[in-house]
């Protein structure tokens, strides 16, 4: 039997047990296809002896995603560069399921496929589009819909990654990392990088401009606080905000990296039901509590890109830029 990974199927009394723990001396474990850098005490609770990272394909442009199907224990993961949706599962291993996916030229970017996936509550995917420079949905027979593509009649630079809310509501980010040149790309229309609230009547929002390089995105498990990594500018690292219905508040820095060395940047992340944050970061998947305390760091043999759940939470899926990895 694998050991249960992450918190989604630990008991309320070991929630409370974490706050005993306390600081550790940094170690460095092997566990298998990489290896755990553990900081904190707190991160055995989340990451247990014994847990390993495992390669479960590779040979792919760079992967982002990834999200999984419960109902058919399947794992879908994009690659942006590949141009491609892919899909994994235990008994048939890694395979095609939309390729190609966007159908165009590609002038003026620097990637075409999708990015980010969601899934929405009836079960469809959501997905941001380099090529399109769009979110849009597909439908359960292989068509699409635009979702968003303009804001006050300007194209969006490049929908990077999205998050669903159980009222329906979708949050992404914009960034211009889709376009040559980025923030420079004579295709530009926006003059910043946006974080944005999408209704489910199709009303779309701008929450913030602030951000250099918005990144990946996650809702905390009560929906009360926006994470959102920051990929460049004056701060690099995580940005935590208080969400309502007049959108965001109360911004903080919740994790600063700028300056720590290591292949990859501020990226993808999802949280636990504790309210843990596991983020793509320099070096690896950066465990952090919710009050902002590294843990420990999750660490794959080459640069991440973003992870999420899977197998009823158990197995936290990992995409690394040329290859799909799990730890369980």
């Amino acid at each position: 039997m694998r050991p249960s990974f992450g918190l989604n199927h630990l008991f309320t009394a070991a929630l409370a047990l974490l706050a005993c723990f306390g600081t550790a001396a940094q170690t460095e474990t092997p566990a298998g296809a990489g290896v755990v850098v553990r900081l904190d005490a707190r991160l055995d609770a989340l990451v247990p002896a014994g847990a390993t990272i495992e390669k479960l394909a590779d040979g792919f442009v760079f992967l982002e995603g990834p999200v999984w199907l419960r109902e058919e224990s399947r794992l879908l993961y994009s690659d942006l560069r590949g141009n491609a949706i892919y899909q994994w599962t235990m008994a048939e291993g890694p395979s095609d399921y939309v390729k190609p996916f966007f159908h165009g030229d590609g002038t003026g970017l620097r990637g075409v496929g999708p990015n980010g996936v969601a899934l929405d509550a009836e079960g469809r995917l959501l997905v941001c589009v380099y090529g399109s420079r769009s979110v849009v949905r597909l439908e359960k027979d292989g068509t699409l819909t635009t979702l968003a593509e303009r804001f006050e009649g300007k194209r969006l630079n490049s929908p990077n990654d999205l998050v669903v809310a159980r009222d329906g509501i979708v949050y992404f980010t914009d960034p211009s990392f889709g376009l040559e040149g980025m923030d420079n790309s004579p295709l530009r229309e926006l003059t910043f990088n946006g974080v944005y609230r999408l209704e489910p009547n199709g009303q779309l929002e701008l929450l913030t401009r602030e951000q250099e390089r918005p990144n990946g995105l996650v809702l905390s498990p009560d929906e009360s606080i926006l994470y959102v990594a920051n990929s460049g500018g004056v701060v690099t690292g995580w940005m935590a905000y208080d969400l309502g219905p007049n959108g965001l508040s109360n911004k903080r820095v919740f994790r600063d990296i700028t300056g720590v060395q290591g292949e990859g940047g501020a990226d993808g992340m999802k949280v636990d039901l504790a309210g843990n944050v596991y983020a793509t970061g320099p070096g690896g998947v950066w465990v952090i509590a919710p009050d902002g305390t590294h843990l420990g760091t999750i660490r794959p043999p080459e640069a991440l890109t973003n992870v999420g759940w899977g197998d009823d939470g158990r197995t936290l899926y990992i995409t690394g830029r040329t290859a799909l990895y799990r730890m369980c």
